[in-house]
């Protein structure tokens, strides 16, 4: 840690590097950068001095501050989940980061890390903060270890339908005005020739090239990106004989990830689908758990893959195929009207203003093409809305499906449902419909069925936790009986 360290703060504090460099540049007096260099180095050193962490019977506890002293402790109770980190330059010194969630969203609890641990110490050290799931060996056996699914190149399909190149180039763009690169860029001969060569070839094949410049740059990045992130994905299961049991997820080929997670405390799964994705026939999964955050890089189990294989998985998890698979109820054709209304709102107006402008101005013949294209994508996105909207509850589960350009397919186990919100705005109200949303301590804390029939709401509600049947208030607003609900 030692070279770790002060290689890092050398890599997180670049813009500032790169600033003293330029700085000294300026006045003439290289001892700007030299100092900078010197105190990220120093400080670096210094951390490894300070920082030490312990574990007893209740907490873990780290002590760490160069500056300030900080000492944080987390009960061992509350520990829900433990995953490992390391960069190419831990590996090569075989070392690990080891981070603790609690799944709270507090500033300073939801992840606690220990940088860094021999990786050799990592499976111990696992054991013992997850110690109520990583149990021994139990007296029918050892546990049962299976791997559920794996890394496969094929799905390298799926990375250019994302916008994760661009957001690199986009990225790489604001680093270079950040550090004030720009500058000694447009005086450079480059820059010159390049703007020569423009003025040669014309703005439109200028113009051109570069949109084909940056879709392929694009398409690589996120390739790369891809294969170097979830390259050598595994994703196993193990089981011991008492019925406990762990979620293990490890991936990356340049920088190594594990995820541990407690089954106990799974509470189902999200099936996403983005529109390109979805329309060469792929999906991700995301765990619905307690104690990880739903949103993010920390609940995914599959990045973008065959859909198959996405539904094999999380009826491998949750051992339900229908709820995974099966047909969902619409919400009628009030729902479907409010989707067509809210995607043609829009053109409808512009195609009106434009009609107006008419008598004022000339409106070029591009202008209606676009609106055209802007209406036909529209209704395509209505129709596809209208179409994915539904649910289905009881058995134990509640299934909730809705949107287009990322669709999404909450399965939630009934038993972790906590609460429910029945929520309607002014439009709602006038259409008789509602939002349904159900409150859970895990993944993203509320899950929401959109646009039910509003004299339903509650009856949804009711078949999905019969706790509800007790309470007079919620049952003389359920309206039509549980056998109604699911017969319209």
């Amino acid at each position: 840690m030692l070279l770790v360290h002060p290689v890092h703060e050398l890599l997180g504090q670049l813009p500032l590097l790169i600033g003293s460099v330029v700085l000294g540049s300026a006045t003439g007096n290289q001892m700007w950068s030299v100092a900078v260099l010197v105190l990220l180095i120093v400080f670096g050193v210094a951390r490894w001095f300070t920082t030490t962490y312990r574990i007893d019977g209740e907490q873990i506890q780290r002590r760490e501050g160069v500056l300030q002293r900080t000492v944080s402790s987390l009960p061992r109770n509350r520990i829900r989940s433990v995953s490992t980190d390391a960069r190419l330059l831990h590996r090569l010194l075989g070392l690990t980061v080891v981070k603790v969630s609690t799944g709270q969203e507090v500033r300073g609890d939801a992840e606690f890390a220990l940088d860094a641990v021999r990786s050799s110490d990592v499976p111990e050290l696992r054991a013992i903060l997850l110690a109520d799931s990583l149990a021994a060996d139990s007296p029918a056996g050892p546990p049962l270890d299976r791997v559920i699914a794996r890394w496969q190149p094929s799905w390298l399909r799926y990375s250019p339908l994302s916008f994760t190149g661009l957001a690199m180039i986009a990225a790489a763009i604001g680093l270079v005005y950040q550090t004030g690169a720009a500058v000694a860029l447009q005086d450079s001969t480059l820059a010159r020739e390049g703007v020569d060569a423009a003025e040669r070839v014309g703005i439109v094949v200028t113009v051109a090239v570069a949109v084909v410049v940056v879709l392929v740059l694009s398409v690589v990045l996120s390739v790369v990106r891809s294969l170097v992130t979830f390259g050598n994905l595994v994703l196993s299961r193990r089981d011991d004989h008492g019925g406990a049991g762990v979620l293990h997820l490890e991936h990356g080929l340049l920088r190594a990830r594990e995820h541990t997670f407690d089954m106990r405390r799974l509470r189902g799964g999200t099936i996403r689908e983005p529109l390109l994705v979805r329309m060469f026939g792929g999906a991700r999964l995301d765990a619905v758990m307690t104690g990880v955050n739903g949103s993010g890089e920390a609940s995914l189990l599959l990045p973008p893959c065959p859909a198959a294989t996405v539904a094999g998985v999380l009826t491998e998890l949750i051992g339900r195929p229908d709820v995974v698979g099966g047909d969902l109820l619409g919400h009628g054709p009030v729902a479907t009207r409010r989707r067509w209304t809210r995607a043609l709102s829009i053109p409808v107006l512009l195609g009106v203003a434009m009609a107006g402008a008419t008598f004022v101005v000339a409106i070029p013949p591009i202008a209606w093409v676009a609106l055209v294209v802007v209406t036909v994508v529209a209704a395509f996105l209505a129709a596809d809305r209208a179409r994915a909207l539904g649910h289905r509850s009881g058995g134990g589960w509640l299934v909730a499906r809705a949107g287009s350009l990322e669709r999404r397919r909450d399965c939630i186990a009934t038993a972790g449902i906590i609460g429910w919100t029945v929520r309607q705005t002014y439009f709602q109200r006038r259409a008789g419909v509602a939002t349904l949303v159900a409150a859970t301590a895990a993944g993203v804390k509320g899950y929401r069925v959109l646009d039910v029939p509003a004299e339903l709401a509650w009856s949804v509600a009711a078949s999905a936790s019969p706790w509800l049947y007790d309470n007079d208030w919620a049952r003389d607003r359920r309206g039509p009986s549980c056998a109604d609900t699911f017969a319209v």
